[in-house]
């Protein structure tokens, strides 16, 4: 079962491999990006800094798809992790069990990931910027109706994404 959704542009780092998975008490990290999925020195860098508890697995969205519906995956403790508002609405649209998420973490977004025509995207908190197209996705993942928080840290308060946006 998945134990947290997490977008963050970094996908795994430190407060990743240390922080949330031991937070979370995960057994199994999921990493869906098909960039990082194709790109073997990516891939290598993301298990090097993945925790040594959890088995990863750094894969596409259609096969983070298929390992998430599995019916197998109930009795596992699942951290997902996606590095944008795009990837989040499509593994939401593709979850047999989207009710079954009990959160979806916002967490760093927006400082790294690439620019739209040299617009500057807004500032929503110290690790949160957005175009108003990716407020748009937000909206859209707010509406599956799981709780969803902006929060960097497990030690940081959780604050509801739509207060963050201004929704």
């Amino acid at each position: 079962m998945i134990k947290l959704v997490r977008l963050d542009e970094r996908m795994i780092h430190g407060q990743v491999a240390i922080k949330w998975s031991r937070h979370t008490g995960v057994d199994r990290i999921i990493v869906a990006n098909n960039d990082a999925a194709a790109n073997d020195i990516v891939k290598k860098s993301l298990m090097m800094a993945a925790p040594p508890t959890c088995k990863t697995v750094i894969t596409t969205m259609e096969k983070s798809l298929e390992l998430l519906n599995d019916p197998r995956a109930a009795g596992l403790k699942i951290l997902l992790i996606v590095s944008s508002p795009e990837d989040l609405l499509t593994i939401l649209k593709g979850l047999n069990d989207v009710k079954g998420i009990p959160t979806i973490n916002i967490g760093n977004y927006g400082r790294i990931a690439p620019k739209v025509n040299g617009e500057t995207r807004k500032t929503y908190g110290a690790n949160l910027y957005a175009y108003d197209s990716e407020v748009e996705l937000f909206k859209e993942i707010m509406a599956f109706g799981v709780e969803t928080v902006y929060q960097t840290t497990p030690e940081n308060v959780p604050e509801p994404l739509n207060k963050v946006l201004g929704l």
